[in-house]
């Protein structure tokens, strides 16, 4: 018998399916049952249009078989088979696909969905075996033929004896190696789970037999041992199905399942496209977060379904970092696969995809939080915090989306609340949305400069979180009112005549104040009167782009150690105080012990924005001296 070779463009193609295409060796179990569905579809639609076929949807199967003591892996199926030209056309030449010249042949149209494309899963069998042989039969021919391969030595073809119409293709597994473990692929356990992985939702039933060990009451019996034909995919997918059929119920078991958690989720969401890009989503917002999600390691995405095939185990370019914490799956058979179906090409369809994708999360949340606010709350405590920087590492460019779901504990009430609650209930002359920052709300609340504000009658959101103020500055505005951190240099609270007595008593005691200055050497821009004290002796204040709180963040971050940040601050004063009084008095009796009490109120001013003392030992001392 003739050994052929395969073109030589094809030997190098063969040479790269094994080597370099497909990254997965588990891959060809997925190949080879695709390929086995096609040939089930073909005849299948054949069926719809000759009745002598004589068959319907329930009559057809793809069978699997694992032979450990001989290492063989058998998948058959009961499809169109092929003719000996089909086969030299289809498994001579790689890369020639009998599918696609099907549907063109038969002039489909996409609705019609027949998986491979491309002519190449086959090949992904070299992958593990060292031998491959084919036995079909086409449909309504008498004769069946075989095809046997090794890989790139060329390939036989000849007549032989089969029974019924369809496919049969054996592969004869490779020898292990230190670096491979083959036998694994013979296992019952592994098929089952490879099958469920990938093809879980190919529409014709894949069977395979499987060994159940019984146990006996009697602990003196032996246990039995039975096989069953068993069916190992669930063939129609959830997601496939209409809403009507399915409960909350259905849809948890499945999450539950199909994405190992065992919390339900807070929310589902399951949409059906059609238009520019046609797809079906099964999307799910979980209840906790994974051990690992605000660490390097987690990885986010979804399944990535082509017409019920999995293509990718986790697509991230489906989601948008600040919605990374959705699990679920889309499925469409618009997208362009590159040749192994394995991974995706970037394309005009997949954005669509991932667009449509993230409306649907924005609006199930905004759902969420005007129906059911206390599930909402809930989530966001546990993944609020991802909306904030994805709003500032995206330098504002997804405020548009993420603004109406972000939200802050509030002076009004101490509750969490909205931009959007806050300003609907500003005073009729307010232009700003206040803010403070703090570790804490406790620390926030014993704040100076919180007491005026608060008097004034404004609302102040509170800021606990490192990104808090980083988001807000980028963001820079929420419906024309931008955001004004309470510690800002020009807080403006004043009436007209308060800015008059303030100007006055500045102008009376600039020359002190200028000493003051001078006596920190550095340390501030400037000491001044404030605008923004009640009953509190001292304040600091920023001004420029970096503020206090952000100089605290900044300075915290490893990759900034030995480039310290520094905030312009401004030691603001209290003139309605008893201190402010005693200042003037030493002004004007000891400017040395002027100079030691300034040094006192600036690390009090620092302690009271949680700053550290710069010299201890000096605050230590000037306390003694003082108690002396």
């Amino acid at each position: 018998m003739e050994t052929k070779q395969f073109k030589a463009e094809s030997k190098r193609l063969l040479d790269m399916m094994i080597n370099s295409i497909y990254t997965h060796k588990e891959i060809f179990l997925r190949e080879l049952i695709s390929n086995a569905s096609d040939a089930i579809d073909k005849l299948y639609y054949k069926s719809l249009t000759d009745t002598s076929v004589g068959m319907n949807k329930d009559d057809f199967a793809i069978q699997l078989k694992a032979d450990k003591e001989n290492r063989t892996f058998t998948i058959s199926d009961n499809g169109i088979g092929m003719t000996e030209e089909e086969l030299e056309n289809n498994l001579g030449t790689i890369a020639n696909s009998g599918s696609f010249n099907f549907k063109k042949d038969n002039e489909l149209g996409d609705d019609v969905d027949i998986i491979g494309q491309f002519g190449v899963g086959f090949y992904s069998t070299f992958m593990v075996a060292k031998e491959v042989t084919v036995y079909t039969k086409p449909y309504g021919s008498e004769k069946a033929w075989k095809w046997q391969s090794n890989g790139v030595d060329g390939y036989t073809v000849e007549e032989c004896g089969k029974d019924g119409f369809g496919t049969e293709i054996v592969l004869k597994m490779k020898d292990n190696t230190d670096d491979e473990n083959y036998d694994k692929y013979l296992d019952q356990y592994q098929i089952q789970s490879l099958v469920k992985k990938y093809s879980d939702y190919i529409r014709f039933p894949i069977k395979m037999d499987v060994e159940h060990t019984h146990y006996p009451d009697d602990e003196n019996a032996e246990p039995e041992k039975h096989i069953v034909n068993e069916t190992l995919n669930s063939m129609t997918p959830i997601w496939k199905k209409n809403k009507n059929e399915l409960k909350d119920e259905d849809y948890n078991n499945f999450y539950t399942e199909k994405f190992m958690d065992y919390m339900p989720p807070l929310a589902h969401i399951h949409s059906k496209n059609e238009g520019i890009a046609t797809f079906d989503a099964l999307l799910y917002i979980p209840s906790k977060a994974p051990f690992d999600y605000y660490s390097k390691d987690y990885e986010k995405g979804l399944q990535l379904y082509s017409s019920g095939v999995l293509i990718m185990e986790k697509c991230a370019d489906l989601l948008p970092d600040y919605f990374s914490f959705v699990k679920g799956l889309v499925d469409s058979e618009d997208l362009s696969l590159n040749i192994s179906r394995e991974l995706l090409q970037h394309d005009r369809q997949l954005k669509i995809i991932a667009k449509n994708v993230e409306k649907s999360i924005k609006n199930e949340l905004a759902k969420m939080l005007k129906n059911d606010r206390e599930k909402y709350l809930k989530f966001y405590e546990t993944f609020g915090l991802q909306f904030k920087f994805g709003i500032y590492q995206s330098y504002g460019a997804s405020k548009d989306t993420l603004q109406d779901l972000l939200m802050w504990p509030s002076s009004f009430d101490g509750k969490n609340v909205t931009l959007e609650e806050y300003v609907s209930r500003m005073k009729e002359d307010q232009e700003e949305i206040y803010y403070a920052c703090g570790e804490s709300i406790a620390r926030i609340e014993m704040l100076p400069q919180l007491e005026r504000v608060k008097d004034k009658g404004f609302e102040v959101l509170y800021f606990t979180q490192d990104v808090d103020e980083f988001a807000i500055k980028v963001m820079m505005e929420y419906k024309g009112k931008k955001f004004k951190s309470i510690s800002d240099g020009d807080l403006d609270l004043e009436t007209e005549e308060e800015k008059e007595e303030t100007k006055k008593t500045a102008e009376e005691n600039q020359d002190m104040f200028k000493f003051m200055t001078d006596a920190l050497e550095g340390k501030v821009k400037d000491v001044r009167l404030s605008s923004k004290l009640k009953s509190h002796p001292v304040c600091l204040s920023a001004e420029g782009s970096i503020t206090i709180e952000m100089e605290k963040v900044l300075n915290s971050m490893p990759q900034n150690e030995g480039k310290e940040v520094k905030a312009e601050k401004c030691l603001e004063l209290n003139s309605s105080h008893p201190v402010f009084a005693k200042l003037k008095d030493l002004y004007a009796s000891d400017r040395d012990k002027l100079k030691d009490y300034t040094k006192l109120l600036y690390s009090q001013a620092r302690l009271i924005e949680g700053l550290s003392v710069e010299d201890p030992v000096e605050f230590a001392n000037l306390i003694c001296g003082l108690m002396v």
